[in-house]
């Protein structure tokens, strides 16, 4: 049984490796791994991965890779390299590109002997709204984007998605138990939304079937991170 510290991937969102690197070990044993996203990536490279990998926790490497089916298969195949516990690619790449994501990852760990990494795709980003897709021709609410998405994704044979909280009913329902919903816009007070817009508490996403949590300044801002995520753990049950 995942034991709730382990659902919980802290974001570290900084340019800073020493920072993410101070958090990482601060968190260890809080916390079930670290995120690292593009912001962190583009400043650090890979070295900066390597240097958070050091702390001992598992990461969820989360580039969102979105490309032509080829550039997407190679990027997997370097990112094995980091030795990731879960990656992102963007759903709407389409059912060749995702097919060609977790082929990619099933070999290369094969060649490199290790564990190979979750492929999650990325469906609707937690910061847009209905107005927003929208604007970028897409008819709808988020929820109706999401569960296509998601059932795209498990055709083409991605581990998981990427779901905000409010959708991550309709996706465990519509995917089935052993596809694994990674839940971000978690919020233990919904006042600390942000630029999030589709958010929930720590409890009221894993009871609606999320997986794996990303909570980022609820944990990462506190007084105490390790003492905040501890709490949010506790909260899950």
């Amino acid at each position: 049984m995942t034991k709730p510290t382990d659902r919980i991937f802290v974001a570290l969102d900084t340019t800073d490796v020493e920072e993410a690197r101070s958090l990482a070990r601060r968190l260890k044993g809080s916390v079930g791994g670290a995120k690292l996203g593009l912001e962190f990536f583009t400043a650090n490279g890979a070295s900066g991965v390597r240097a958070i990998g050091k702390a001992g926790m598992p990461l969820f490497l989360d580039l969102k890779f979105h490309d032509i089916p080829n550039t997407v298969a190679g990027a997997v195949r370097a990112a094995i390299k980091l030795r990731p516990r879960i990656m992102t690619i963007h759903a709407g790449g389409g059912p060749a590109m995702m097919r060609a994501a977790a082929e990619a990852a099933t070999e290369a760990a094969k060649e490199q002997n290790v564990k190979r990494p979750l492929i999650v795709g990325v469906t609707v980003l937690t910061s847009l709204d209905t107005d927003d897709l929208t604007a970028v021709g897409q008819n709808g609410p988020p929820a109706d984007q999401v569960v296509r998405l998601a059932q795209l994704a498990k055709e083409s044979d991605l581990d998981g998605v990427v779901c905000s909280p409010k959708e991550a009913a309709l996706v465990r329902q519509a995917c089935g138990p052993d596809f694994k919903l990674v839940v971000p816009g978690i919020r233990p007070s919904l006042s600390l939304s942000g630029d999030q817009k589709r958010t929930a508490g720590p409890a009221d996403a894993v009871n609606a079937g999320a997986d794996y949590l990303v909570i980022g300044r609820p944990i990462t801002r506190a007084p105490d991170p390790a003492a905040a995520a501890r709490a949010m753990a506790a909260a899950l049950g």
